[in-house]
């Protein structure tokens, strides 16, 4: 049954072509064909039951009023920039401060020794950069990750995170493999002085088997993150055949540190490169691939039903603007792209926030508010309304003791004090997931409405979608991290370091 048509990508030539989204078998299939090249077919999302769920939140974003490229007629996703077609602000921004790494992860998207250059913006780039993203009109872009290659072997990163600071970026999230972290508690406490307020942190498993890159280093790097204040979101890149079968371990890993981590980001893995059929359909797991899994491995304490798309969140956004008249941000990424829930601890139950929360009631109810507001409605009379509403959305009875949600709710989002979010975040924990495509499941209306950007110093192209910057190399980070870049030759003798100096050699006693 076809869903929807779209446009794609061919694999081998990059060549725009046409594509379906279909149902089949109860999955949701994407198929092209290129003139030259042939036919694919890939799995696009593993339920359909899911993706009609999904669905429904989907939602178009103002975009950006001051895009960078300037055509009249640009062609997605070859004129990024961001151009007029895109449909999405910039919410959270990549900067990628290096691509060397310590490690050699096999299904990584770049390095340094692989790429055959290196690529360190200064601190000058780094600024404009910053300035770029807070340009953005009608709203500035104000959370950042520092990624890589790993960050933390930038000698002066210190000094990045309080130039973003000094710029106007609140958020600020760094992307690292912990094991700098583990060996260097006074680097974790200067990071979180300096303004670090999260550590994204690789973790694909909690054996050796699954995790070989950082197994040994995770216990140490919590505890230096937990000294020095700094929150921390796992990371697991989720590989069909390879670890999908710990995804429920490693929620309860999360459980078990809930003092300091604050959530769990699945990525199901990004095909990335020219990969046969057979090794597709060996590695290729969807967000609803992921999501069954968690359900059997939690016993279904936690449920498919529990989980909800990004966009879902835009009545809260809508709401709080109509309240304030200031444009608010805005997850407005296709529904899609990721999933997400809410679970609290109680002992030893994980307790999804749906269990005691009516969450489609109070999603309709903000809109229907944010609408009386519009024709005129008096705000503060929404707010007292709110209150009372919130009796009968909220289950008192279920909600875990010590938590107060219909309070932190009305703080935040009729007060507007965004202290008692919060103390949402560190009562519960945020179980997520974000697939980012590659060439075979390529969907332009998924690029077009991307919120997660890279920033770069080309004044060409200043901010890059993230689906079009790493799944087409050649076209943006390759060229553009090459243009900024050094040799490796180069660099050794600016710098009078060895790259080869950088790769982690662990020592595990026998």
């Amino acid at each position: 049954m076809l869903i929807r048509k779209t446009a794609s990508l061919c694999p081998v030539c990059l060549k725009t072509i046409g594509a379906e989204i279909f149902e089949r078998g109860g999955k949701v299939w994407i198929r092209k064909s290129c003139k030259k090249h042939g036919s694919f077919e890939d799995l696009y999302w593993g339920s359909y039951k899911m993706y009609k769920k999904a669905s429904k939140y989907a939602y178009d974003g103002r975009g950006v009023k001051n895009p960078t490229n300037k055509k009249d007629a640009p062609n997605c996703p070859r004129d990024c920039g961001l151009c007029k077609m895109h449909k999405s602000h910039t919410a959270l921004a990549n900067i990628a401060v290096t691509n060397r790494c310590d490690l050699r992860c096999w299904y990584c998207f770049f390095y340094a020794e692989k790429a055959g250059y290196i690529y360190e913006p200064s601190l000058k780039q780094i600024r404009w950069m910053f300035r770029k993203l807070r340009s953005e009109k009608p709203i500035a872009c104000n959370a950042v990750q520092l990624t890589g290659g790993e960050p933390c072997l930038r000698d002066d990163i210190i000094d990045i995170v309080r130039i973003a600071r000094q710029e106007g970026i609140d958020h600020i999230q760094v992307n690292t493999s912990g094991i700098i972290l583990a060996k260097n508690l006074h680097l974790a406490m200067k990071l979180r002085r300096a303004g670090v307020n999260t550590i994204y942190l690789s973790f694909d498993g909690t054996t050796a088997r699954t995790n070989p890159k950082n197994h040994w280093e995770i216990a140490k790097a919590l505890d230096n993150c937990r000294l020095a204040g700094l929150g921390v979101v796992l990371v697991p890149t989720i590989i069909n055949t390879v670890n999908d079968h710990e995804l429920g371990n490693i929620i309860r890993f999360g459980f078990n540190n809930i003092d300091v981590i604050r959530g769990v980001n699945f990525q199901p893995v990004s095909l990335v490169g020219r990969m046969p059929r057979k090794e597709r359909n060996r590695f290729r797991i969807t967000i609803p691939d992921v999501i069954k899994r968690i359900e059997k491995q939690t016993n279904r304490e936690i449920t498919e039903d529990d989980f909800y798309p990004v966009p879902s969140i835009i009545p809260f956004s809508k709401f709080i603007e109509s309240m304030t008249g200031r444009a608010m941000y805005e997850m407005s990424a296709h529904f899609a792209c990721g999933m997400a829930t809410y679970v609290f601890k109680e002992e030893d139950a994980i307790i999804p926030i749906t269990r005691f929360v009516d969450v489609e009631g109070f999603l309709k109810y903000l809109n229907t508010q944010t609408d009386e507001i519009k024709k005129g409605g008096n705000k503060y009379w929404t707010g007292v309304k709110l209150l009372y509403k919130l009796r009968s959305l909220i289950d008192k009875n279920k909600q875990p003791e010590g938590l107060n949600l219909n309070k932190i709710i009305y703080n935040a989002i009729v007060k507007h004090n965004y202290r008692a979010l919060g103390e949402f975040h560190h009562k519960s924990m945020f179980i997520g997931m974000m697939h980012f495509q590659d060439l075979y499941n390529y969907d332009i209306e998924r690029v077009k409405r991307c919120c997660i950007h890279y920033a770069t110093p080309d004044k060409e192209m200043p901010i890059i979608p993230f689906c079009a910057f790493n799944v087409i190399p050649q076209w943006y980070r390759d060229k553009v991290q090459k243009k900024f870049g050094l040799t490796i030759k180069q660099w050794e003798e600016k710098t009078g370091k060895r790259l080869e100096d950088d790769f982690y050699i662990r020592k595990i006693r026998e």
